[in-house]
């Protein structure tokens, strides 16, 4: 069996769960907050990106809306949290701290190259949380699996579907 591109494992992704989302994509290249926005001529806030960063070996997304940074803190705060509630030891000491994902953690734990990560559909589980500012908007786009595609979907419906925690990860 030949190997699906990564919109095409998204799309199969989607069809496996209750989201009824279109995908588009595009001739040129979505990689950046900018691009995408202009795309689908919407304001850069509207744009959901998922970012990937690593503790030790496990794997933790931020989906943060396109005019916001992320604060490491409060999202190590998060994981603290989450780790108490479900009397998860945290990760020692040793496995470092909380930093950025290189290509290949990516890939290997999303299934999806950097600039066409999806919020959702991975291939291992990953601690997920949201930024509550998407709550703004009545959607959102995000990427479907590749640097050319994109999908709409109402942030309510992107926190069920990803299991995704919905807090404040807004750098002030």
């Amino acid at each position: 069996m030949a190997k699906l591109k990564g919109v095409d494992r998204f799309r199969a992704a989607l069809a496996l769960s209750s989201l009824d989302c279109e995908i588009i994509t595009l001739s040129d290249s979505v990689r950046t907050v900018a691009q995408a926005a202009e795309a689908v001529g919407c304001p850069s806030a509207r744009i959901a990106k998922s970012l990937v960063f690593r503790l030790g070996e496990r794997a933790v997304m931020a989906v943060m809306s396109g005019d916001n940074r992320l604060d490491t803190d409060k999202l190590m705060r998060a994981l603290a949290a989450k780790d108490a509630r479900a009397a998860i030891k945290p990760e020692s000491p040793a496995a470092g701290a909380l930093v950025r994902a290189d290509a290949d953690f990516v890939r290997a734990r999303t299934g999806y190259a950097i600039g066409g990560v999806p919020p959702l559909g991975h291939l291992t589980a990953l601690d997920r949380f949201m930024d509550e500012e998407l709550f703004r908007f009545d959607r959102v786009w995000a990427a479907a699996g590749d640097p050319f595609s994109l999908f709409a979907i109402e942030p309510a419906a992107l926190k069920e579907a990803s299991g995704a925690e919905a807090i404040d990860l807004k750098e002030e």
